[in-house]
């Protein structure tokens, strides 16, 4: 925090005359330590989307990039908590991601933290295919690296407001500094709100309004050019609804209204706070980046979105996360290059999740089932009953996780030919303590007043480890107009504990003991191991045009899938569960191009994924040979800017800008018996610029095309999330 009070200390000294970007001696103390995603030499498949393409186009998060990278695909689920990646097929909607989250070199740990609000983004990469050797966890499927705007890049006043309808409100404001040529300083306040645009008939209110908040400040100090430091606080607020699920009746094919009782949302609060210190020697630089997060959220949900009373949950975590990593990496050109570093992290989460039980849910899910063995084997004089209209199961839980890793890599270049190897070792142990307990009062005879005390408990711990050796090997040739390359990679995501599970389990546990049949009742079921891919990727990177303004890239895919994790719903139960399905594969092609030619510009993508089970036996049904649910099957994309031309008495530039993206068919279910054709969405939007104001008029889903983005089963019942409809407002903003 004492750099936090020095950077407002330095911001009232003298400023230089604002400049777009001030020369630092050569040393660009942003530039990533692992990765140049913008090297058209990559042995890997990468989408960038730059601050102007984010800004002009109205990308508010990530999941508006959803599709413009081939076979990327982040839908919108109904939560900020929710934030579900799928990538080549693969993706996970619950607990551990197949992507890692970066920001200025930061790791996110927890995906809950995925879905935010982008403001001053300077750049969004996409890299597509395992990352795990250099990225480590969690990166099976790729990873996404974000980098800020940077005060040693940018000096001046931003603010923009914008409104759309439903009441939706954006407000961006921010300074950038450089009090020297080896200094700079920015802070950052961002704020939105929207009255949301689904109505829960049953509540008679929009059951996904929201409001969130944000600021982030940032200091970057250049010592002599043999030093750097860059530190980057952050901090956010969350309060909003959700989850706008509407019923699905299978035999009419009708979809009911949003319409549940009890009050659903989300609310977070997260703090961060990323230290990266860079060394510049001779012939290479060393860099240490140190990282603290906080997480405090909670969601509270109508668990069967109906409305009658059966049961709701409130589940509440707070979490503690530190990571340290130190990396060297060659910067003498020729011979063998190499990057060599380890990594340390540990993270601690507090969760208590209650399952509150009310009076329907206890009559039919658990009532229901008791009285009819009682009636069959006691005879009719015997009756189950409770004292208690409503009770809770209450489910405490303390999750420490610790990995530490080492990894390398080296590159040699022989004439026009890149061979590069790394590995990784990595080792992760996570422990589940867990507390889950309740206390009913019951009666087993009609003709009784007396209820006797039932206290159910389950206490004890888990734990899951593993270790993980992550190769990957490429080769490629460079040539006059590109590149063509071969990649070998492995993948990485890790497992963990099921802990929406315990209130499925104590339920069972409660039954038993009403009706004289005790079992002992063990946790094994909520253990999940990890899951591990191999990826096979044969690609090119092409600029065949003498001028530069053509660019392609292409990518053929094979990736195997070993003890693949995917979110299932235990049958007659209440929760949901992530189990290892065995083993799948997916292969497809994804193509990108880039066009610039006079003042318009043209980008396009293609992605296919064909994923399927090879193994997978659930409830006594084999899936082999079925599509991988939720992920679609194809992704497209086509935005097209076009520089209006108009004298420069009335703007710097007028720009439309006219965007379409669609993906394919979703199946739903393991059964495949539930599938969504392909859809696409309209966008559009038209800039215009004069000196230091701007305005933008636009809209999304302009042809209000209504989908889904979701689709799930709880107790007997069929839900889908259907995703938003037209949205359209005007920005203006300032610059200075």
């Amino acid at each position: 925090m004492n750099l936090i009070y020095l950077i407002f200390f330095l911001g009232l000294l003298p400023v230089d005359e604002p400049a777009d970007t001030i020369m630092l001696s050569g040393v660009d103390i942003v530039a990533s330590m692992k990765i140049d995603d913008e090297d058209a030499a990559n042995a890997f498949s990468c989408t960038t989307v730059g601050r102007a393409q984010i800004e002009n186009r109205h990308y508010n998060s990530l999941k508006e990039i959803s599709s413009i990278a081939p076979n990327f695909y982040q839908p919108d689920y109904g939560s900020r908590m929710t934030s579900s990646i799928y990538v080549r097929g693969f993706g996970s909607r619950i607990d551990q991601p197949v992507v890692g989250l970066s920001i200025d070199e930061v790791p996110v740990l927890n995906k809950n933290c995925y879905d935010f609000d982008f403001f001053d983004i300077d750049k969004v990469s996409v890299m597509r295919g395992a990352q795990s050797s250099l990225y480590g966890r969690n990166t099976a499927a790729g990873a996404v690296n974000i980098k800020t705007l940077s005060p040693l890049n940018f000096q001046g006043k931003r603010l923009a407001v914008e409104y759309a309808n439903e009441n939706s409100l954006r407000v961006k404001a921010s300074h950038y500094a450089a009090p020297t040529t080896q200094f700079g300083w920015s802070a950052t306040l961002f704020y939105a709100h929207t009255d949301g645009y689904f109505e829960n008939t049953e509540r008679a209110e929009q059951c996904d309004e929201g409001d969130n908040i944000s600021m982030r400040l940032r200091a970057q100090y250049l010592a002599s050019g043999r030093w750097s430091v860059d530190n980057s606080f952050s901090m956010g607020y969350v309060d909003e609804g959700g989850y706008a699920y509407r019923s699905y009746n299978a035999a009419t094919g009708v979809l009911a209204p949003v319409a549940y009782n009890d009050k659903s949302g989300y609310r977070r609060f997260n703090i961060g706070d990323g230290l990266v210190f860079k060394f510049y020697f001779d012939n290479f630089t060393l860099s240490s980046t140190t990282a603290y997060n906080y997480l405090d959220d909670c969601m509270r949900m109508d668990n069967d979105f109906l409305p009658m009373d059966y049961f709701t949950l409130r589940q509440a975590q707070k979490e503690h996360s530190f990571t340290q990593e130190l990396v060297a990496k060659s910067t003498k050109e020729g011979g063998v290059e190499w990057l060599a570093g380890v990594f340390a992290m540990y993270k601690h989460i507090d969760m208590d999740a209650p399952v509150h039980f009310k009076k329907y849910g206890i009559d039919n899910l658990i009532l229901k089932n008791a009285n009819q063995y009682y009636y069959w084997n006691l005879g009719p004089d015997r009756e189950l009953s409770f004292r208690e209209n409503d009770f809770v199961i209450n489910d405490e839980f303390d999750i420490p996780v610790c990995n530490v890793a080492a990894y390398a890599q080296a590159g040699y270049k022989w004439r026009s030919f890149n061979f590069q190897v790394g590995l990784r070792a990595d080792y992760e142990y996570s422990m589940m303590d867990y507390d889950s307990y309740s206390l009913v009062h019951y009666k087993t005879y009609k003709n009784i007043d007396f209820y006797m005390p039932l206290e159910t408990t389950l206490a004890g711990d888990k734990s899951v480890d593993a270790f993980e050796l992550l190769p990957h090997v490429s080769l490629s040739y460079e040539f006059k107009r590109g590149n063509v390359y071969a990649a070998l990679r492995r993948g990485f995501k890790s497992g963990g504990f099921n802990t929406q599970l315990f209130s499925d389990i104590l339920q069972n546990k409660m039954t038993g003991d009403i009706i004289g049949n005790k079992q002992d009742t063990d946790a094994a079921s909520t253990v999940y191991k990890p899951e591990t891919t191999w990826n096979y990727e044969l690609g090119t990177h092409l600029s065949p045009l003498s001028d530069g303004s053509l660019n392609i890239s292409a990518a053929l895919f094979y990736i195997d899938c070993r003890d693949q994790q995917l979110t299932v719903f235990p049958k007659n139960g209440t929760g949901r569960m992530m189990s290892n399905a065995g083993r799948s594969h997916s292969y497809g092609v994804e193509v990108s191009a880039n066009y610039k030619i006079g003042r318009m510009r043209l980008d396009a993508s293609y992605g296919y994924a064909h994923a399927e089970f090879d193994e997978f036996l659930s409830n006594g049904v084999d899936y082999a040979g079925n599509i991988l649910p939720l992920a679609p099957r194809e992704t497209y994309s086509l935005n097209l800017e076009y520089n209006i031309p108009v004298s420069h008495d009335f703007a710097n530039y007028l720009l439309l800008h006219v965007g379409y993206s669609a993906v394919g068919r979703i199946y739903w279910n393991e059964e495949n018996s539930l599938s969504q054709s392909g859809y696409g969405l309209l966008s559009a939007s038209l800039s215009w610029e004069k000196g230091h104001f701007g305005a933008s008029l636009w809209g999304k889903n302009l042809l209000d095309k209504e989908y889904n983005t979701f689709y799930f089963s709880s107790i007997g019942n069929n839900f889908f999330a259907q995703g938003k409809p037209l949205q359209a407002g005007i920005s203006l903003y300032l610059n200075l």
